[in-house]
């Protein structure tokens, strides 16, 4: 069986409190790619370990333990004795704020339900997701949605459009434990999701592009200055519905015009930048 794990961008994200346990609750509005990473996913005899493996040496520690763990979940949930071969083909950039690592977990949950048959009610799946890390609810549901708390409610919501997406990602990354400490520090800014939700409802591009928020960006840009000279340079040359996605360091841009988005992207990747052409997917059918 093969699983797509598609990748995400925030169009709104709103720090709301650090909690007692070191999570911070949100308020999320995220739209999910066509970009994707590709898992195949095998059964073998149950006498054998479970394997999984990738074909970029870059995947962090941490990135193939999320697949690992949410495998074991499953089986620990579930107390099946079937073992799985899984491969996993990256081509989300990690370190970008992508959600890479968290689809791919999300991926193994659906791809295994499915090939087992469980047939068990979302709202289960979310619930031992919830317990893995904090974006991986959002990929069950494969569709735009308002995410609450610490990633674990989420919302469908219906997008009236899609968009050509602009990805540009610097050679540095930046680590999510260190783009909100830094946050922890300093004075919040905080926003409404209100006109965001309305702007994508109506395919209002002048609402949206007016209502983009990020509270993370402030706090990656002082990180890393570069993430705020390529946004600031995509706007130069004419994109204005362009932010920085979860805690960077990747910058995306939106547009209806896809020639204008190809002219960018030939120049950003000439100044040594990872650029990526996509685009949203509209909500499940």
């Amino acid at each position: 069986m093969i699983v797509k794990a598609p990748a995400k961008i925030n169009v709104y994200l709103d720090v709301i409190n650090k909690r007692d346990d070191g999570y911070h609750d949100l308020e999320s509005v995220m739209l999910p790619l066509e970009l994707h990473d590709s898992l195949e996913i095998i059964q073998i005899p149950a006498n054998n370990d479970d394997l999984i493996t990738c074909d970029d040496f870059s995947l962090s520690v941490s990135e193939y333990n999320l697949a690992a763990r949410a495998l074991k979940a499953m089986r620990d949930k579930y107390n099946f004795k079937a073992k799985f071969r899984i491969k996993i083909h990256k081509s989300i950039p990690m370190s970008a704020g992508l959600g890479g690592g968290s689809s791919d977990a999300a991926a193994v949950i659906l791809g295994v339900s499915n090939m087992l048959k469980l047939h068990r009610p979302i709202e289960e799946l979310v619930d031992l997701a919830k317990k893995l890390g904090a974006d991986i609810p959002f990929f069950l549901f494969e569709q735009p949605a308002y995410v609450e708390g610490i990633g674990e409610e989420v919302t469908p919501i219906k997008v009236a459009k899609r968009y050509d997406v602009l990805i540009v990602k610097p050679e540095a990354g930046l680590s999510t434990k260190e783009v909100f400490g830094a946050y922890d520090s300093e004075e919040p800014v905080h926003s409404k999701p209100d006109n965001i939700l309305l702007a994508l409802t109506k395919g209002d591009d002048e609402l949206l592009s007016a209502n983009l928020f990020n509270a993370l960006e402030q706090p990656a840009f002082r990180l890393l200055p570069i993430v705020k000279e390529i946004k600031n340079e995509l706007k130069v040359m004419g994109l204005d519905k362009v932010m920085m996605s979860g805690s960077g360091s990747v910058v995306y841009a939106l547009s209806d015009n896809h020639h204008l988005l190809t002219h960018v992207a030939a120049k950003m990747e000439k100044k040594g930048h990872l650029v990526i052409l996509t685009a949203t997917k509209g909500p499940k059918k």
